[in-house]
This record gives C-alpha cells, structure tokens and sequence, in this order.
C-alpha cells in the first residue's frame, strides 16, 4: 500500500485545500496520472500520482482543507490485497481534517468576483469557446467541474436568456476585459454573431487611456495571499540562509549573431527566444558546479536527482510561481523552447502539476523584459541559490583591442555559504559565460 498525501508544494506552504478528485475507487493509476486538484495560496494544482497500482480509498471529502502530509488517499499495488476498512477508521481521518482551523471568511474586494473552476475545466472550456462565467457549476462551493463545461457548450446558444444571447464573449476577452478593469457588457462586438473579441478589448482599453488616468488596479484575493506566503518565505530564507552575492558581464553578441542566423532558417512558431540559450548555458554550467543544484535540508546538503531549473513566471493578477523545466541540461534548445512555453501558459492558466512546483533545484529569473539590468534575488528554501538575469543592453566592449558597442546582460548569482563559497560561485558564473560564446554547442 501506498499512502497519497497531501503535497508541500513550496516552502510557504503549510495546508492545502482539496478540490476534487479526478480518480475513483478501483481505478487503475500510474505514476504522473493527475489524481486530484488541490487549492494553495498561489494557485489550484494537479496532483500527481508518484507510484502504480490501483485507487483504494478516499480519504478525505472535496472543499476539505488539511495540513501538508495528510494521507488523502491510499494507492494498492497491482496483485496486493486491499486494506481492511477498519485500517482507517473514519473517525481519524476526520480529527485529521480539523488540523486546520476553518478559514476565516476571505474579504471581498470591490470590483473582484474569482471565478471557481478547477484547471482542467478551465481548459476544456477555452478548447470548446465557452464563456465559464455563464456556467452554473455544480461542485464543492459552486465550483465548475469539466462535465459542468461539457454540459453547457452541448446547449444551444437560444437556450440563454435574451438580456444574455447578444453579449456573448470569448473566454480570452472576458479575461482581458477583467484585467483591464473594463466592462465588458458595454462593449461593442465585432466577432461572428457580433461575439466580443480580445481585439475589441484592446481597442475599448486604448479608447480609455486616450481619455483618462486608469485607476489602480485592485489585487484578487489570492494575490493578496500570494504575496503574503511569498513575504513569509522570503523573511525566513533572508533569516536562516548566510546568503553571498557575485554578478558578471556577459558579451552576447556570439549568442545573438547565432541566433539571428538560426532564426532565419526556421518557422516562426519554431523560432527560438535569447532566454532559452541562457537557460541551457546555466543548466550546463550546473554539471561543473553541481553542489549549487540541490537543497539544504535537516542541516545537510541535499543533491538534487536531477537539474530541474524552476523559472520564476509572473502571473497577471500578481504575485509569482516557479515551476520546474526538468533535466534541463538534456534537452535540445526545441524541447526546452516548447517545454518554457507551455510552462508559461500553464502557469497564467492555473493548470500547472504538483511535481512542477515541488521538483525545481535552483530558480532562475529574468527581469530583463521589465528594462531591469540586473537582479540579486533571494533564495528559496530548501535550494541553495538563485540565478538572475538582466535586460541585454549594448556597451562599449572590448575584443582583441578594439572597442565597439555589443550587447551584453547580466547574470547574478545569490548562493546558500553553507554549501558553496565565492570561488564555486565563480567557477559558475565563469561557465555560464564561457557557454554562451559558443552558442551553437548548446
């Protein structure tokens, strides 16, 4: 038997919420299929299973919040006999739920409505053009399950209520509208069937900002969460972690001549991005200085089973994730270009999977895209350094006695002094550049 707990799915996380479950009694599972959604602070997360058998037990009921560790439910292996009833009274498994005191009731923030569907719904109903904020949902707390979606995109379109048929909108406009702070029941639609699209959003939104200052936006709720669990974790690394800083100056210009070239040849879907090169040149770099790709656990240098780099995505309603682009140091410049996009988009989708979030052995983040020329980040617990890259600017540079202007960035390093020293950091950091002057070995 196998017991399937509730993930720690980060540092700052100390309980989680379990939304549904996408398994049954008497299924068969294998390692990676999704078992259940669960709800943190920063985002509802597919679930993993880590082992192979068949699902046994339930254990704990949707919209049940429980600490991290908590046995949700029991995986038999094939062949083996199953548990006895009696091997998990219910009644323990109920004094389990109430570890968590009930939550106190989440404020509500003018002009903030948070939608409750769960990530898969979310999908099927952006694959199927239907608008989530027309379907009644029938899951724990009204939450919109994927045959809450199949249901309505069956219905016919008359079926609405008149006040309703003539404002329809795309699921990306409606989202757009909302992060814009417009009213989308205002909007004219230029879609078929007179259907609001992100094009008539946009137009609406550049209209606005011709005419007046917007005003601030008002963070969701989870943001709020979001920001306050980051804050924690952030205060403790500041706290236990002996932090030491190193920067250096990178000459791309080999890099994006190569890239440029490389580019030419190639779809534009299949195009490849600058960033990407410098994901694989520290992935690489981390075969020399292994010791910066793992964990401080217990008082004692962890490795990590692989280098799975977790690239820090911001999301729109605020605050950050970083979900894990695993053994980035194997795959070719295409599978890590098509692994970070669809990283990405998972990530502002809400459909990201719990060994993304739990499996990353450094964090990288690039600043550069917000004009910032460098960033010293933090380090999150349990790893034991953090990457960061800038904006790539031109300078005056140097080769062989003669200057000219070339693009360059800047690439940090923030490590843990307990498991490494300024002259491993340095090693590092000197690999990284040494690797993007040779861009077409990546």
């Amino acid at each position: 038997m196998a017991d399937f707990l509730m993930p720690k799915l980060g540092a700052d996380m100390s309980a989680g919420k379990l939304l549904a479950w996408r398994k049954k009694p008497g299924d068969a599972v294998r390692r990676g299929d999704i078992i259940a959604e669960v709800e943190t602070d920063k985002a509802d997360i597919e679930v993993e299973s880590f082992t192979t058998g068949v699902l046994e037990r339930l254990l704990i009921e949707p919209g049940t919040k429980v600490p991290v560790g908590t046995v949700l439910a029991i995986i038999r292996a094939d062949g083996a006999e199953p548990e006895p009833a009696a091997a998990r009274p219910a009644a323990a498994v109920a004094a389990i739920a109430t570890m968590v005191p009930a939550p106190s009731p989440r404020p509500v923030l003018p002009g903030v409505e948070r939608l409750r569907i769960s990530p898969a719904a979310r999908k099927r109903a952006e694959e199927l053009g239907v608008d989530p904020a027309r379907i009644a949902g029938t899951g724990p707390e009204g939450r919109i399950t994927l045959k809450d979606v199949e249901r309505t995109a069956a219905e016919p379109v008359a079926a609405l209520p008149e006040a309703e048929a003539h404002l329809r909108i795309t699921p990306a406009a409606r989202k757009h509208a909302e992060e814009r702070g417009l009213d989308w029941r205002k909007l004219t639609g230029t879609g078929p069937g007179d259907r609001i699209t992100v094009e008539d959003v946009e137009r609406a939104a550049a209209a606005r900002a011709a005419l007046t200052v917007p005003a601030p936006e008002i963070e969701p709720a989870r943001a709020v969460r979001m920001r306050q669990a980051i804050a924690a974790a952030m205060t403790r690394s500041k706290r236990e972690i002996p932090h030491y800083y190193l920067s250096t100056t990178i000459d791309m210009q080999p890099a994006l001549a190569w890239l440029a070239s490389e580019n030419q040849r190639r779809s534009v879907q299949d195009r490849l991005l600058s960033g990407v090169l410098q994901l694989k040149a520290v992935a690489l770099a981390l075969r020399e200085v292994p010791e910066l790709s793992g964990f401080w656990i217990d008082g004692k240098v962890v490795p990590g089973p692989g280098i799975h780099l977790g690239v820090a995505i911001s999301l729109r309603g605020g605050g950050l994730v970083a979900p894990a682009l695993h053994d980035a140091d194997r795959q070719s410049l295409d599978d890590l270009m098509r692994a970070f996009r669809d990283v990405v988009l998972r990530a502002r989708a809400g459909t990201l999977r719990s060994s993304e979030l739990t499996d990353p052995t450094i964090t990288v983040t690039n600043l550069g895209e917000q004009g910032v020329e460098s960033v010293f980040g933090v380090i999150y617990p349990p790893q034991v350094a953090i990457v960061g890259l800038g904006k790539v600017v031109e300078r005056p540079w140097a080769v062989d006695g003669h200057l000219a202007a070339h693009p360059v960035v800047t690439a940090t390093l923030a490590a843990d002094h307990r498991v490494t020293d300024g002259h491993r950091g340095a090693r590092f950091l000197a690999a990284v550049d040494r690797l993007l002057q040779q861009p077409e070995r990546l």
